[in-house]
């Protein structure tokens, strides 16, 4: 076992019961304060350890890493040493925080100096994202779709069930939790219509999903197998992919989508560790027909993490309209990255990797609102007397995953967007 995941663990930080940062956790990402420039921290409880101050300081000897690696604006330079370093790095925090090692904290001046409070804080884009991929690898997502598109009767294409299906998206416009999303503009054909219109899109959604963050890969030609994938793998981020719908569908035949998707897709400012998720891992779906030789998993690389989306109205209630569960993914992480790269595909420190919509089998477990009001038929009551069948504007989405077992709870903080009008 990962000795920072030991569930005896206790932090003399103070963490509140519950808190998705308890010890066993320790995410790393960037953040800015007092009119100081971004830098790395890690996550715990209200606080965060400033890892550039405690390089300073000293605490940090015997890590192969620079102050350069925590002085910076992503966590790219940190990845770039590999899942070892990383791995006794957070090894290192966590027996710095332990409540039984003196060590940090009975120098009260440091503590100050190295503890920063969260709600202090700002929290920046915690990677240079290098390139983008987009997956499609649930099910019931994938199979909702097809029913409301196609024949109901062959809802899968033929070669969803033999191959994890994505497209390269755009690295460019991936922003941070708390950015506003801008309504996209672009083309339409409305049904009825005897030619396209051009305006905003007034079927906006948002994609409940995870992804993945990696660290450098094999260089060009070469493959990383399924059984050597999670060596390759830094943590994990709640990823919303938001969609146009109206746009997308009139301009994704023949190449797939492009303005309808690249406008805007928003992560978590915390990347959770896939080190910190390794009590939660559990088998995957059974997939039927079998899997070619490439894509068997040696191990069970699903997670059990809840999702929960909710939409809050401007100056309304929120109300939550989505619970769902990485578990119903039927492709993993490990074949995800197998099959990227089965060609020969070189992966970069920093690329990123979406899982595409996670959806459940059943109603409230669907992870766009494509599905909750299908296709906008089943519209949404919201607590102000409204409805949605998709996104308005002055809307804020928030998305939340968290893992839970008898002894800890490992959080990924929040996912938190407010969808403003259209330029003019």
């Amino acid at each position: 076992m990962i000795k920072a995941n030991d569930p005896a663990l206790r932090s003399w930080v103070d963490v509140k019961p519950g808190s998705d940062f308890p010890i066993q956790n320790l995410p790393f990402g960037i953040f800015s304060s007092d009119n100081l420039k971004p830098r790395v921290g890690v996550a715990i409880g209200d606080y965060i350890l400033d890892l550039k101050t405690l390089h300073v300081l000293g605490y940090l000897k015997n890590q192969p890493f620079e102050l350069s690696d925590f002085d910076t604006d992503s966590l790219n330079s940190l990845m770039s040493y590999g899942k070892m370093a990383t791995r006794y790095l957070r090894n290192r925090l966590s027996e710095l925080l332990r409540s039984d090692n003196p060590e940090l904290r009975s120098h009260e001046h440091h503590v100050g100096q190295a503890l920063v409070p969260m709600n202090q804080a700002t929290l920046h884009l915690p990677i240079k994202v290098g390139d983008y991929t987009d997956f499609y690898s649930s099910r019931e997502h994938a199979t909702n779709v097809g029913m409301m598109f196609r024949d109901p009767a062959n809802a899968l294409l033929p070669n969803w069930l033999h191959l994890p299906v994505g497209y390269h998206g755009r690295a460019g416009s991936i922003v941070v939790s708390g950015t506003p999303i801008i309504r996209p503009k672009g083309q339409t054909m409305p049904d009825g219509a005897s030619g396209p219109l051009f305006g905003p899109t007034r079927q906006l959604d948002f994609e409940l999903e995870m992804a993945f963050i990696t660290y450098s890969g094999k260089p060009l030609g070469q493959s990383i197998s399924t059984a050597e994938a999670p060596d390759y793998i830094f943590g994990m981020v709640m990823f919303n992919d938001w969609s146009a719908r109206d746009i997308q569908k009139w301009e994704y035949v023949p190449l797939g989508p492009f303005l309808g998707k690249n406008f805007a897709s928003s992560m978590s400012p915390w990347v959770v560790t896939l080190d910190a998720l390794e009590a939660f891992r559990q088998q995957g779906p059974v997939q039927e027909p079998e899997v070619l030789a490439y894509l068997k998993c040696p191990e069970a690389w699903n997670f059990d993490i809840d999702l929960e989306v909710r939409v809050h109205p401007k100056d309304s209630q929120e109300h939550t309209v989505c619970h769902s569960n990485t578990k119903y993914l039927y492709w993993n992480i490990c074949q995800q990255l197998a099959h990227h790269t089965i060609n020969g595909c070189s992966i970069r420190c920093g690329d990123l990797m979406a899982s595409g919509t996670i959806s459940g089998p059943e109603e409230g477990s669907f992870g766009s609102m494509l599905e909750i009001a299908w296709k906008g038929t089943k519209p949404v009551a919201m607590p102000d007397g409204t409805e949605r069948k998709f996104i308005l504007d002055l809307d804020t989405v928030s998305f939340r995953a968290i893992a839970r077992n008898k002894d800890y709870s490992i959080g990924f903080g929040e996912l938190r967007n407010e969808v403003l009008p259209a330029y003019t």
